[in-house]
């Protein structure tokens, strides 16, 4: 079985939604599966601010006080600590995902799409690294497994990978994407959203049961 994941590093629910999945891959230990990530940016226009935290940067955005901010994102917090996570949007440093998901592009040319995935979305929401850092970058994505001298080439040549960033984009436009995360399963059925493990379980199985 396929599954397409339309995502963005920077989305808090994407993280959740990857987790939620795996949790219900899990019910399928003799089912092959086949995860595809494709591009998504909640907000191409966002400036790298190394620096501001999350909290401070919605706070500016909305014109609400910073403790208003942290309010409103306690419930992602617990959503996130529900399944395993630890998030800390007080260290989460504000940049624009173009970069990262062109990495992301040269992991899914060497099978290590998932391991990037997981290690960008760690660093973001967990570490508090600056994913606009040239040499965070290239950590991470030796971390993955990737050759350093490749990062460094996708990094400095800002076309590498674009084309595939921006297919991924478009494809989403195309078939309605609304918002992320995005699970599409052999292109039959989709869920939108960081949905209950159980959603996933029950798509799989109209899934299963259509071959």
């Amino acid at each position: 079985m396929k599954i397409e994941i339309w995502s963005d590093i920077m989305c808090p629910f994407c993280y959740i939604g990857k987790r939620q999945l795996e949790s219900a891959l899990a019910g399928f230990p003799d089912d092959e599966f086949e995860i595809e990530w494709k591009s998504f940016q909640l907000d191409p226009t966002i400036e790298s601010q190394s620096g501001k935290d999350v909290y401070t940067f919605l706070a500016e955005r909305k014109g609400i006080s910073v403790e208003q901010s942290i309010e409103m994102h306690k419930g992602v917090t617990e959503r996130a600590k529900n399944v395993g996570l630890d998030y800390h949007f007080d260290k989460a440093v504000i940049s624009n995902s173009l970069t990262a998901h062109r990495i992301i592009h040269l992991a899914k040319k060497n099978n290590l799409a998932d391991e990037m995935e997981e290690i960008f979305f760690k660093a973001y929401f967990t570490e508090g690294k600056d994913l606009s850092d040239v040499s965070t970058l290239i950590k991470l994505g030796i971390q993955a497994g990737l050759n350093e001298n490749k990062v460094r080439e996708v990094i400095e040549n800002e076309s590498m990978f674009l084309n595939d960033v921006k297919k991924d984009i478009a494809e989403a436009q195309e078939i309605g994407v609304q918002g992320v995360p995005f699970f599409v399963f052999d292109r039959k059925y989709a869920i939108s959203g960081a949905q209950p493990v159980e959603a996933f379980v029950q798509t799989i199985n109209e899934v299963r049961n259509k071959k």
